[in-house]
């Protein structure tokens, strides 16, 4: 079967030809972009689970990891390679780049067969036919796909930053909710004391009924926010074990007991929006998708008259007579359809899509200004409490201690001021955590750069509030 093309068709037919012989599925799926990504903006590694043996060698290796206390960056590396949500998402990759590779090859051809028979005259009918359209957009058609596949390279790559800095802020909120849990049974341990103290001195004639009642009511106040802390601990807990992916089998997980201590500074940045704006994924997916709804648009209005043009070969045979041999042309006639509606349909997407960019530009504006000021605030506010609070509050403890001990004050004055003191630490704690969380959203909204992403806290734990 030979076709003969027009000389101008022959420059995309070559190229369709050359992508149809071209056109195979990638050893790794396209994750080679979205490893090299956390690589790159988190100084990590991450793994596409696709089969058994992967999914036991990640068990293995999360559970070797669990046999110590997790550092923020052990935690983020078991949710890149053990979050379940993530791992399905990565699918995403097999199934942009399976549409891509179905886009580079060349369209079956078509094949029909007659047989009739008027007496003892045999008709016999054959035909092999391919669609021309089809085939004169191929490169179009491949180039949109490639587009729609490094978008879907873009997006995974946001999805993994996020689960990352996600995993960040469940883990210092998890360390700061546990630490909340300790001081606050101090509190209650000290409220329980008053309680039973001041109920002996009121049996005895030596405490007012009102105090003792008032004594009673803080001590039952603080075993209703001992628990509500415990809950809110266990809460904290189960948000970061889903996103490890860990269940109940993969072994215990063991945390710091303290929060990392503060930076010696806030790290001031300039130009943030500017900056976010080239290096957000989100965005980056975005102008991409704008880019192949245009080319879609083109494509569309190309095709909008004629959208089935097949070319074929015929031999017909018949008892008696030499064969008949030639071709045939199956054109679509654009009676009732003009191909209007494929066009508006094409037109609204990208009319669409060029809305969504600028929604995700102001959006991604928005956020890391936010995202930048929340963290300076808060680092401040977490230095206030470290510098000048805590020590104030030892320095009144150290004062309370001397006049109980010269009986100036009641040993109810002592306990009053261990409460305080306690609630000072547990607001401190509150402060550090609100930092360290504000700092992931940072990292977020910038897109993970590695200044921000690979940045260390010291080794030294706690806040230097024992």
């Amino acid at each position: 079967m030979i076709f003969i093309f027009p000389l101008r068709t022959m420059a995309p037919l070559s190229l369709a030809i050359f992508l149809g012989g071209c056109a195979s599925l990638s050893a790794d799926g396209g994750f080679d972009t979205v490893s090299h990504t956390a690589q790159e903006r988190l100084a990590q590694t991450t793994r596409w689970s696709r089969s058994a043996s992967d999914i036991d060698g990640v068990t293995q290796e999360v559970r070797s990891l669990l046999a110590t206390p997790l550092s923020p960056d052990a935690a983020v590396y078991i949710a890149l390679i053990n979050n379940r949500t993530l791992q399905a998402a990565y699918s995403e990759l097999g199934i942009a780049e399976a549409d891509l590779v179905q886009a580079g090859r060349l369209p079956n051809p078509g094949f029909s067969f007659s047989r009739t028979r008027s007496g003892d005259d045999i008709k016999i009918e054959r035909s092999l036919s391919m669609s021309l359209v089809r085939l004169l957009t191929m490169p179009a058609t491949a180039q949109i796909e490639a587009g729609r596949f490094e978008q879907t390279k873009l997006s995974l790559g946001e999805h993994m930053l996020r689960t990352a800095a996600l995993t960040r802020k469940a883990y210092y909120q998890a360390i700061a909710a546990a630490q909340s849990v300790q001081y606050q049974e101090q509190v209650q341990q000290a409220a329980a004391l008053a309680h039973e103290l001041s109920a002996r001195m009121a049996a005895r004639g030596n405490f007012s009924a009102l105090d003792a009642a008032r004594e009673q009511a803080f001590s039952l106040d603080s075993d209703a926010q001992l628990t509500r802390t415990r809950l809110r601990a266990l809460e904290a807990r189960e948000n970061l074990l889903r996103l490890l992916g860990l269940a109940t089998d993969d072994g215990a997980m063991q945390l710091p007991p303290r929060l990392p201590a503060l930076p010696q500074q806030a790290t001031t940045l300039t130009d943030v929006e500017r900056f976010a704006m080239q290096q957000r994924l989100d965005v980056q997916s975005a102008r991409l998708q704008l880019t192949a709804l245009q080319q879609s648009l083109g494509l569309s209005r190309t095709t909008r008259l004629v959208n089935v043009f097949d070319l074929g070969y015929v031999r017909n045979r018949e008892s008696g007579k030499a064969a008949e041999t030639g071709y045939q042309l199956s054109l679509e006639i654009p009676l009732f359809d003009w191909g209007q509606a494929r066009v508006a349909k094409a037109e609204a997407r990208y009319l669409q899509a060029a809305h969504q960019l600028a929604a995700t530009a102001l959006q991604a504006q928005s956020e890391v200004r936010l995202a930048y000021a929340t963290q300076q605030q808060a680092y401040r506010l977490a230095r206030q409490y470290e510098d000048v609070v805590i020590p104030l509050r030892k320095r009144i403890a150290e004062e309370t201690l001397l006049r109980y001990n010269g009986m100036l004050l009641s040993v109810f004055d002592l306990l009053s001021d261990a409460r305080e003191q306690a609630a000072a630490v547990n607001a401190t704690i509150d402060a550090a955590r609100d930092y360290w969380v504000a700092d992931c959203e940072l990292q977020l909204a910038l897109g993970g750069t590695p200044d921000w992403a690979t940045r260390q806290a010291p080794s030294s734990q706690g806040n230097h509030h024992e």
